[in-house]
């Protein structure tokens, strides 16, 4: 898939910016069911387009050099959170930084947004290996499905080295490609899913993704987005492409710019709806990832770090 699919684009950007907005632990604390609301569908979204993007017609030693350009800043940045996480009062850190804890989190539990590089490696590697290894015994679809299915539950239930709702995500992402089906074909557009998905959103029971309401969100979430993006036009939609492309970009090093902005708070105490210090600090954000990713590309740092002479897109 050569191609981009703008479309697939646009939906990255939207779900990677509700990623930062919640990050902002003001506006998560201010917002607690709007967290949940978000949190039930933007990284399911997200790993189901993973999945359907994810290429395994590479040859081995290509497939594991890509794999190996997103374990680089996976590693680099888990470690310097492990270490943020023991200085300062992040939620869910280490207490004590030692080998073991390092190789636990790094390997088999990470910490922070990054849990995300982590299942993507672990299924995208799952995923190739099954391929390759089951290319004789494993021709029909149906059973290569239930195989892999398996196979990233156990990685899940018996190893706990992933989230069982997040990898079965990637695997629907992945069988929509098997099965040839178009991602946006398939998530139907219409402006009428915005009454079904205030119905959902109403019964608390559904912020779940693991639940048949949870799921029925997200896929509410892809065609209400879906639905949007024709109607985008000039620099706004040139605007949400280039975010789109350069998600990772954005997921490596938004953490850095989301704890900064906690200083920012008490300088928009005047709006107690918590909007203006939310815009300031989705741009703050953005754009410090952006800043730090050019800077990499022009002192031909990028291709030590991403694997690439030039990462932004």
């Amino acid at each position: 898939m050569k191609k981009r699919i703008e479309e697939l684009d646009f939906l990255k950007c939207v779900f990677i910016i509700l990623m930062i907005v919640f990050h902002l632990v003001y506006i998560g604390d201010k917002y607690p069911y709007a967290k949940q609301l978000v949190y039930t569908f933007h990284m399911p979204a997200f790993l189901l387009i993973s999945g359907y993007l994810v290429s395994i017609s590479k040859k081995p030693l290509v497939f594991f050099r890509t794999m190996g350009w997103i374990f680089v800043p996976y590693a680099v940045m888990e470690s310097g959170y492990m270490v943020m996480s023991s200085i300062l009062p992040v939620r869910d850190g280490v207490d004590e930084l030692s080998l073991t804890v390092w190789a636990d989190k790094l390997f088999l539990h990470p910490l922070g947004p990054y849990w995300y590089l982590h299942t993507l490696m672990l299924c995208s590697t799952t995923y190739y290996l099954l391929d390759r290894v089951g290319r004789r015994w494993l021709k029909n679809t149906l059973s290569f499905s239930i195989v892999l299915a398996l196979c990233l539950a156990v990685e899940s239930t018996v190893l706990h080295i992933s989230s069982l709702p997040h990898v079965l995500y990637f695997w629907g992402g992945i069988m929509l490609r098997r099965c040839n089906l178009s991602f946006t074909a398939f998530f139907k557009t219409s402006w009428w899913g915005i009454l079904p998905f205030i119905w959902l959103s109403a019964n608390e029971q559904n912020l779940n993704c693991f639940t048949w309401g949870g799921m029925a969100m997200v896929y509410l979430a892809i065609s209400m987005g879906l639905t949007v993006y024709p109607f985008l036009s000039g620099k706004l939609r040139d605007a949400c492409l280039y975010i789109g492309r350069n998600t990772f970009v954005i997921l490596v090093f938004s953490p850095i710019f989301t704890v900064i902005t906690k200083s920012f708070v008490s300088f928009f105490n005047f709006d107690t709806s918590g909007m203006c210090f939310l815009i300031v600090s989705v741009g703050f954000v953005l754009a410090g990832s952006f800043l730090i990713a050019w800077c990499m590309d022009r002192c031909k740092v990028s291709r030590f770090f991403w694997g690439k002479e030039r990462m932004l897109q």
